[in-house]
């Protein structure tokens, strides 16, 4: 049963980046638990539905999982953004931006961090964004991903000595479904965002899986605390965090 198997918990599981983490942690062999608004049933694990923006449903449900299943591995992927010029950013936004990408996170952690402790084992996984080095129309959204890094430094000191690690992966343009939601295929604003990418394309989502999983894996039990773009070169020559 799952319950009794070292699990991977993904946030926001079925779409994107989160859905290539959960098939590569399938194949993996490891078991898969998802947490995502909607159903999914070709989804390759347990599914949990859940509106993480609620925060009295989200926190009833990791304290949920975190008492059913043996979390040890854990990803956290959901996220959200809404490009819009600092001037035209409302508070609702701001709260919104903030509370997904760097609210929830802290909060799962803490929720899985007591069986990481008991079994001297942990893997935590952030996923960041290129934005964090500064994108206009991203002054919130940068400003989140910028904090979870700062969340994923500092925590990775605290915990090494208990056999955790903390790391973080920022994508650059990946082809996702909120990507292409704040960037249209044809605009113009798309075409110079894939021309400033050295590799000069759009990155996939099983390219940020298959890094994510480095850091999930056992052989990486030496590295801690560090942040890997995965942006084609777009991070190259910008202040690293």
């Amino acid at each position: 049963m799952i319950e009794k198997k070292e699990v991977v918990l993904i946030t926001g599981a079925t779409k994107g980046i989160g859905r290539a983490i959960a098939e590569f942690a399938a194949l993996k062999g490891w078991a898969v638990l998802g947490i995502a608004r909607n159903n999914d049933s070709t989804f390759p694990g347990i599914l949990e539905i859940t509106d993480l923006e609620n925060e009295t449903e989200r926190l009833s449900t990791f304290l949920k999982l975190a008492r059913k299943y043996n979390i040890t591995r854990l990803v956290n992927n959901a996220g959200v953004n809404r490009l819009k010029s600092v001037a035209e950013v409302s508070k609702k936004d701001y709260e919104r931006i903030l509370s997904l990408n760097l609210m929830v996170p802290f909060e799962l952690i803490q929720a899985v961090l007591p069986t990481m402790l008991e079994a001297k084992f942990g893997r935590i996984v952030n996923i960041a964004s290129r934005s964090l080095l500064g994108r206009p129309g991203a002054s919130v959204y940068s400003s989140a991903k910028s904090g979870l890094i700062g969340l994923t430094r500092t925590l990775s000191m605290e915990l090494a000595v208990h056999g955790i690690t903390v790391n973080a992966v920022s994508p650059g343009p990946i082809a996702t479904e909120m990507f292409s939601t704040n960037n249209p295929p044809d605009s113009q604003q798309t075409k110079e965002i894939v021309n400033s990418v050295p590799m000069k394309r759009m990155g996939q989502t099983d390219e940020v899986a298959a890094a994510v999983g480095y850091f999930l894996s056992n052989s990486a039990s030496f590295t801690t605390g560090q942040n890997l773009y995965v942006c084609g070169g777009s991070s190259v020559g910008k202040a690293p965090i």
